[in-house]
C-alpha cells in the first residue's frame, strides 16, 4: 500500500527546470532513498514534500489525501536537516520538545514522550546539555529525536550524515535504519552517497537532471541498471566502445566477440563491465575475451586488491580481485592478463543516459 504518491511533479527556477514530471509511489513503512549527484533535483523534491516550497504542477498525496495545499506545519511530516538545525538557545530536552509545544501537547505528555525518545536515541543522560556541548553525531540525534517525537506520517531526511566523519556516519547509518524499522515509519532519505543508499534502503530512486532514471531495490539497481547513467553512478564500471565486424561479430578492446542483435544494429554503443567481474591472470569459464595489459597501480585495502591496468590503444581498465600472495606481489609495470566473460557484459545505447540494450 502506498503511503506517499507523487504525481507529475514539476518545479522550475526561472528557466531552469529542477523537476520534470516526477511520478513515484512509496510504500507504507518503506525506507526510500533519493540518490543522485548535486543538482539532480532530489533535495528540491524533498522540500516540496515538506512544504518548504510549492511545486509548479502536480500533486503530493500522503495517506490517501492531498497535502499540496497545506502549509508545512500542517503536513504531519518530520524533517531531519543536513546541518542539524538545532536551536542553539535551547537545551536538548527543549529542542526535542519544540514540535510538541507548537502542537499544544500537554506538559505531562511532553515530558513522557521526550523522555522516551531521548532514551531511544541514547541521549537520556544529555537532556539538559546545550547544543554547543554536543558532538556533531549527538546534535544529529537531537534532530532525529525532534522529528520522530511528533509521530509524523512521513520522515524526511536531507543528507543527514554528510557533515560527519566516516566512522560516525557508518554508526549513525545503522542507528537510523534500526530506528526506522522500530517505528515502522515511511522514510524518504536524500543522499549523493551510493554506498549509503545501497546499505540502508528498501528502495532506491536514482535521479539525474530532474528526472527519475530508475527505481528498484538496491540489488536490482546495482546488478541491472536500466541506462548508462545508473550504471556509472551506482558502483564502479568500465565502459568500452563497441566496434563491428560481420554480423553478429563485434570488436571489444580489439578482440572479436559475438554481440546481441540490438547492440549490433545500433552504432556507437558501449559495453560495461564491473571491476569485480574482471578475471585477473586466470582462465575464463565460458565465452568472452582476454586482453593483455600493464599494471599501473595496485592498492591493497584489506578486503580486496584494486588494480589499474593500461591496455595498449584502449585506455585503462579497473579490476577488483580477492587478495592472495600472488596478487599482492604484483607491482606497477608488471604484465597482466584480464578476462571478461560475455555473460558479465552489459550494453548501452550512446549518450549519458543511453538505454540498456542487453
Amino acid at each position: 500500500m502506498s503511503q506517499v504518491c507523487l504525481i507529475n511533479i514539476h518545479k522550475s527556477y526561472g528557466r531552469h527546470a529542477a523537476l520534470k514530471g516526477i511520478n513515484l509511489d512509496i510504500g507504507s513503512g518503506a525506507f526510500f532513498t533519493l540518490l543522485g549527484p548535486s543538482g539532480c533535483g532530489k533535495t528540491t523534491l524533498l522540500r516540496a514534500i515538506a512544504g518548504f516550497h510549492a511545486q509548479d504542477a502536480g500533486d503530493i498525496v500522503v495517506g490517501g489525501e492531498s497535502i499540496s495545499s497545506l502549509s508545512a506545519n500542517k503536513r504531519q511530516v518530520g524533517m531531519v536537516f543536513q546541518d542539524y538545525a538545532v536551536f542553539p538557545h535551547l537545551n536538548v530536552f527543549d529542542n526535542v520538545a519544540f514540535g510538541l509545544v507548537q502542537q499544544k501537547v500537554t506538559a505531562a505528555d511532553i515530558r513522557q514522550r521526550v523522555a522516551a525518545i531521548l532514551q531511544t536515541v541514547q541521549l537520556e543522560q544529555l537532556a539538559q546539555r546545550m547544543p554547543h556541548q554536543l558532538s556533531g553525531g549527538q546534535q544529529q540525534r537531537v534532530g532525529l529525536a525532534r522529528a520522530l517525537v511528533t509521530r509524523p506520517k512521513v520522515l524526511l531526511m536531507d543528507e543527514p550524515l554528510s557533515n560527519l566523519d566516516a566512522k560516525l556516519r557508518e554508526e549513525l547509518r545503522r542507528d537510523i535504519r534500526q530506528l526506522q524499522q522500530e517505528f515502522g515509519i515511511t522514510t524518504i532519505y536524500v543522499t549523493h552517497d551510493q554506498e549509503e543508499a545501497l546499505s540502508i534502503s528498501d528502495q532506491v530512486c536514482v535521479m539525474f537532471d530532474g528526472v527519475v532514471q530508475q527505481v528498484g531495490s538496491p540489488w536490482l539497481i546495482y546488478k541491472d541498471p536500466q541506462n548508462r547513467f545508473v550504471a556509472s553512478f551506482v558502483g564502479s564500471n568500465n565502459f568500452m566502445q563497441v566496434g563491428k565486424l560481420e554480423q553478429p561479430q563485434g570488436l571489444l578492446l580489439g578482440q572479436p566477440l559475438a554481440l546481441p542483435p540490438l547492440v549490433w544494429a545500433q552504432a556507437g554503443c558501449v559495453a560495461a563491465a564491473r571491476p569485480e567481474k574482471i578475471v585477473v591472470n586466470g582462465p575464463l569459464s565460458g565465452p568472452g575475451i582476454r586482453v593483455y595489459g600493464t599494471l599501473r597501480q595496485a592498492m591493497f585495502t584489506g578486503r580486496e586488491l584494486q588494480l589499474s591496468v593500461e591496455l595498449a590503444g584502449h585506455g585503462m581498465l579497473e579490476a577488483l580481485t580477492a587478495p592472495s600472495e600472488a596478487m599482492v606481489a604484483l607491482k606497477a609495470g608488471d604484465d597482466v592478463v584480464l578476462g571478461l566473460h560475455a555473460s558479465d557484459l552489459q550494453y548501452f545505447a550512446p549518450g549519458a543516459t543511453g538505454a540498456r540494450l542487453a
